[in-house]
């Protein structure tokens, strides 16, 4: 056997040259399926980043939160901002608007009276308003294409404020002409306008 080996060292060497390469190349492959497999996750910092982002996004737009309080002034603009929270110009500016909206009351619901239980009308029609949106106008008391319809300039910029991520669909997605065809039963009229339902 011993003669066998040094009769043919230099095949036994270039197959164990190529048993470590193969070797080597499964462990490295496991080892990065591992790796990709594991991906970073929001709380790995801690929950107080995760909190901070929900506030930031559940907040409403800043230009709306300066519209609404145009003498507020660049300090108290930054007041409470905190050393936690400069992460970016952006979450600066956000963190104070929220503070702002939060210590504002929220304005009266639009003067049109709210049906009875059970009587609201199926918001979702209206093209652009998804669930998240009926659940956040539901508990605006806005539960009747009428409603929507019978809304004035007023109206939709107080309205508009309280809608956070969705500021800005009221006019953008004519809810107000689509709410009323839709109280009307112009369902031919809505359907060659917006598509159909």
């Amino acid at each position: 056997m011993l003669q066998m080996i040094e009769a043919n060292w230099v095949a036994f060497a270039l197959a164990l040259v190529i048993g470590l390469l193969v070797a080597w190349w499964l462990f490295g492959r496991a080892s990065g399926i591992e790796r990709r497999e594991r991906r970073p996750d929001v709380l790995d910092e801690g929950v107080a980043p995760a909190q901070r982002n929900q506030a930031l996004i559940d907040a409403p737009p800043a230009a709306a939160a300066a519209r609404a309080t145009p003498q507020a002034t660049t300090a108290a603009a930054f007041a409470g901002t905190g050393p936690d929270i400069l992460g970016g110009l952006g979450e600066i500016v956000g963190a104070a608007a929220g503070e702002e909206a939060a210590a504002a009351t929220p304005p009266p619901a639009p003067a049109v009276a709210a049906p009875a239980a059970g009587e609201g009308d199926d918001l979702r029609r209206i093209k652009g308003v998804g669930p998240k949106l009926v659940t956040l106008l539901n508990s605006l008391g806005i539960t009747t294409f009428a409603e929507i319809a019978a809304w004035s300039e007023a109206d939709i910029d107080r309205i508009d404020t309280q809608l956070g991520a969705f500021a800005g669909r009221i006019r953008r997605d004519n809810w107000i002409e689509q709410a009323k065809m839709l109280s009307a039963g112009d369902t031919a009229g809505f359907e060659a306008k917006f598509g159909r339902l």
